[in-house]
């Protein structure tokens, strides 16, 4: 489990295919720290550690299966080197609730539609899948790339976020622009919600 609180950028270094699409991420994590077997948070894909690497550039490499990649931003973009991800770790006893549970099970890739400064901030219109759209409500929640945001508006499949300063700086969402495609993880209080609608 996951917060949605991001606490690294990390950056694609390499990637092969063995069987599986294997990335090697640099990060500022301490590796002393993290277990081979441990979950990462990856643009908000949840991922398993099975290397670790310290150097200039301290890495870890998770291992992405064929179901994962069509599921995720991964099969649009590709994750090529260089590629900057937000990184968060699994949730420990006694953290801080500082987003909302967000599980790292991405249920579809949105699009950025439109792209608008707002003062400081910067609004961001999303079109979600039509299946996943129904989850999303004003003032709910919803993980974006790994991120925990606010729903501002939503009219039909797109909806609004507001980025504030201090989330495009610790977050690549400094970086969005119209057209890219984001890991969308709807909240899954909402989900059990629309199904005790459907069935209650």
């Amino acid at each position: 489990m996951f917060t949605g609180i991001v606490t690294d950028i990390g950056r694609i270094v390499e990637t092969r295919v063995t069987g599986d699409l294997r990335a090697r991420i640099a990060t500022r994590y301490d590796v002393d720290g993290i277990d081979i077997g441990a979950s990462i948070a990856c643009d908000g894909v949840c991922l398993t550690v099975v290397a670790l690497g310290r150097g200039p550039d301290n890495w870890f490499e998770v291992e992405i299966s064929g179901e994962t990649v069509s599921k995720t931003n991964i099969g649009h973009n590709g994750w090529p080197v260089g590629t900057r991800v937000n990184l968060e770790r699994a949730l420990k006893v006694g953290d801080e609730l500082g987003g909302h549970i967000v599980s790292g099970h991405v249920d579809g890739v949105a699009e950025v539609v439109d792209v608008r400064s707002e003062g400081g901030s910067v609004r961001v219109t999303f079109r979600a899948p039509e299946a996943f759209a129904k989850f999303i409500a004003p003032k709910g929640s919803v993980a974006l790339n790994g991120t925990s945001l606010t729903v501002n508006e939503v009219q039909g499949a797109e909806f609004g976020v507001n980025f504030i300063p201090h989330t495009q700086a610790v977050t690549t969402w400094g970086e969005v622009a119209a057209g890219d495609r984001v890991n969308l993880e709807v909240d899954t209080m909402a989900r059990y919600v629309a199904r005790l609608r459907e069935y209650g």
